[in-house]
């Protein structure tokens, strides 16, 4: 998809893919956490294993539904950092933001619904200390790292390179890497695997916009140009939302 086409998306469309995309993340992931506790055992390795495989195949699945419209950002730290560099226009960040966080909500609310929990609930799992905000930004700068890097060299591969950091990440964080403020403040609402208590939320997101911001600034340095053409998934694009 060249340029000029991506150019026609229009706000609303953006909005949309946005929304649904990063409602059937969730759905995803604390779906799978569910599933995975109920058949685990009591395991929890088994249940983190089955959350974490769901999890990177919904990626896969999701950048390339919905990377052709809105660049399938499904995270605010990843257009906040696309918006820093020209790549959405910081008027459509608004779209983006709110299609997200409400996208977010409303995945994790079908979850309950679709396993027969409490639509609304508050988390009670505990995940605070430096051990996990460390956690988070080594998690965000990872997958902005990979964002940029292979968007700006093998855009191809960015659905693909995206689903395996964050498989590793689950396993070589001990926050289980978020590395998304939507997905964070969106699993304070579920009291199920995958939650976090609403307290744990605001140090997440921080150590998370830092981790971003960190990665975008080294790799606008180490990998500084981006091709003239894309193909039909580059994840951030810095031709969506102009």
């Amino acid at each position: 998809m060249l340029r000029t086409e991506l150019l026609r998306v229009t706000a609303g469309r953006v909005f949309v893919a946005e929304f649904v995309g990063t409602a059937l993340l969730l759905a995803a992931v604390v779906g799978s956490g569910i599933m995975g506790e109920r058949l685990a055992g009591g395991n929890v390795a088994v249940a983190l294993l089955a959350n974490t495989i769901a999890t990177a195949a919904a990626l896969v699945a999701l950048i390339l539904t919905f990377g052709p419209i809105s660049g399938a950002h499904l995270n605010p730290a990843v257009t906040l950092s696309d918006a820093s560099q020209g790549g959405v226009k910081w008027s459509r960040v608004p779209h983006y933001l709110v299609a997200q966080l409400l996208g977010a909500c409303s995945g994790v609310f079908l979850a309950h619904a679709m396993f027969g929990e409490r639509i609304l609930m508050l988390s009670t799992t505990v995940r605070s200390g430096p051990a996990q905000v460390l956690s988070e930004f080594v998690a965000t700068f990872g997958l902005l790292a990979v964002i940029w890097a292979c968007s700006r060299r093998r855009s191809s591969v960015v659905p693909f390179a995206v689903a395996a950091y964050i498989t590793a990440a689950y396993w070589f964080t001990a926050s289980t890497s978020f590395a998304n403020p939507a997905v964070t403040i969106a699993r304070a609402f579920t009291d199920t695997f995958a939650g976090i208590r609403p307290v744990d939320v605001p140090p997440f997101v921080g150590a998370q916009i830092v981790g971003a911001f960190a990665a975008t600034l080294l790799f606008r340095w180490l990998v500084p140009s981006l091709p003239t053409s894309a193909g039909e998934v580059v994840v951030p694009k810095s031709e969506v939302g102009s």
